[in-house]
């Protein structure tokens, strides 16, 4: 597959007031500033394919949103090179902003006071798009997105929800080879996060876009993405498909089971680990490496009355804050 994306040993440092306090240290600040040193991106290399559909994730102030804003253009690296699509974007950023499409959940690219409908035809105009590629790509967002429901309503008068469709219409409506999203469901309810989810798979899957997700929420990178890059203070200490984190790092899985009747304990199965209980109910952990769920299953069965069991896989939220865990 070829590299649509390519970032090599990209730093990112900014120099931050350090500030006094107190009358004294306010009136100093005004005839003297001292400053440090904070290093946003650490020496951080990847490679992102074409179509490919990536999680970068990470803790507030790990360095998702510096990398971002260096791949779009709006930040130049302290050291390092980014490449987007054949082209260096902080070096040229009206060619590489032509190319890629970007959805900050907490910001809108459309006009506030204006109609939906002339925010679109305000984009047409500002990307030059063909009428028959505006046609058709509005035709899909009208299908997908339902967004002619609201084409007449102004921008500020929107729900979140609501905003957030029309956000993503917008940054693709130029037919971009790259999706940047920030955030793309925070504050959403269950419905608006479960229409964006099947949009942007569709739109991965139909077009061969490639996306980018940075967010807090492990869900949407469950649901999404194939690829996850975990990033900690500026350093990735994660890069690998989805399917992978799973193995390495979900290594117990949980049985829940509820029995006939209540049983003080499961010693007849030692292989088992009880960390939760509440009345004829037991969760019970055991290592995907050395059993497997049918031998526990057949093990419990054989020892005690089970009126219902169920399997639950680690999730990856669980799963990266394990990984954060081993760090520290």
């Amino acid at each position: 597959m070829s590299s649509i994306i390519t970032v090599k040993n990209i730093t990112k440092e900014f120099r931050v007031n350090k500030g006094r306090s107190g009358f004294l240290g306010s009136v100093t600040n005004l005839f003297s500033r001292d400053y440090r040193t904070v290093q946003a991106v650490n020496d951080i290399s990847f490679e992102i394919n074409r179509g490919e559909f990536v999680g970068y994730v990470g803790e507030n102030g790990a360095g998702k949103s510096t990398t971002i804003k260096i791949l779009t253009g709006i930040l130049l690296p302290t050291s390092g090179m980014a490449e987007v699509n054949g082209i260096i974007p902080y070096k040229n950023r009206v060619e590489n902003s032509k190319r890629i499409g970007v959805v900050f959940g907490q910001r809108s690219q459309l006009w506030w006071d204006l109609p939906v409908r002339e925010s679109f035809d305000l984009l047409k105009s500002i990307y030059h798009i063909p009428q028959d590629l505006f046609r058709h790509n509005m035709d899909l967002f009208i299908d997908i997105l339902k967004v002619d429901d609201f084409f007449d309503v102004p921008v500020r008068k929107l729900s979140l929800g609501q905003r957030m469709r029309c956000d993503l219409a917008a940054s693709l409506l130029h037919d971009p080879d790259i999706l940047f999203l920030d955030e793309p469901t925070i504050g959403l309810d269950v419905i608006a996060k479960d229409k964006i989810r099947k949009f942007l798979k569709e739109i991965n899957r139909d077009r061969n876009t490639t996306i980018i997700l940075t967010t807090h929420d492990m869900d949407d990178i469950e649901a999404l993405c194939k690829r996850i890059i975990i990033l900690d203070q500026g350093k990735i200490v994660f890069d690998n498909p989805l399917s992978t984190l799973k193995k390495e790092y979900g290594g117990e899985r949980v049985l829940e089971v509820e029995f006939n009747e209540f049983y003080e304990s499961l010693d007849k199965v030692p292989e088992i680990n009880v960390f939760k209980e509440e009345e004829n109910k037991k969760w019970i952990k055991f290592s995907r490496e050395k059993y497997t769920a049918a031998s526990i299953i057949s093990k419990i069965t054989e020892n005690y009355e089970i009126k219902d069991i169920s399997i639950h896989e680690p999730n990856v939220e669980d799963i990266v804050k394990t990984i954060y865990g081993n760090l520290y």
